[in-house]
């Protein structure tokens, strides 16, 4: 796609997202399977349904645009994923790998809120209000799954792998 103009630039934000989102949905799941916490392995199902609603609110903008779905992948959320896969490979013990697994959750969660408010801000100044809210909505979702991880590490499972 060729930027041609402000609002193709959104457009763009949107569809990287889109992609974002896709790869996010699919990583959750294998993180959740690796996961020993029973908590954590909740956090991070929960999350991918939020994911997968995001997703959808994600095409659906995209429609109302008359925009497509590009086939594309966000090389920057590739990247995220396989440094997750790597520290998964690295981490053997249950304690330390439900650590590893939050702080690259966090990664990743950091990533996407970035993306949300880029694009929300895009939004605004485009004047589309709808949308604006929208992705303040999943910006929002992506900072309470972050919250989420966070308590859950401080609370629990980074003392379990101290003691590891």
């Amino acid at each position: 796609m060729q930027i041609k103009n402000f609002k193709d630039m959104y457009i763009a934000a949107l569809q990287e997202l889109v992609s974002v989102e896709s790869q996010l949905a699919d990583t959750l799941k294998q993180m959740a399977d690796a996961a020993s916490h029973p908590s954590l392995k909740k956090v991070l199902m929960q999350h991918r349904q939020e994911t997968n609603a995001q997703s959808q609110r994600l095409q659906s903008m995209l429609q109302n645009h008359g925009a497509k779905l590009r086939a594309h992948t966000d090389q920057a959320m590739e990247a995220l994923v396989n440094e997750t896969k790597k520290m998964l490979a690295l981490l053997k013990n249950d304690d330390l790998r439900d650590a590893g697994l939050i702080a690259s959750a966090q990664k990743l969660e950091h990533y996407e809120i970035a993306g949300y408010g880029t694009a929300a801000a895009l939004a605004g100044q485009l004047g589309l209000r709808d949308d604006q809210r929208m992705l303040h909505d999943s910006l929002e979702e992506e900072r309470k799954a972050d919250a989420a991880l966070t308590k859950l590490a401080k609370g629990e499972v980074n003392q379990d792998a101290l003691a590891a």
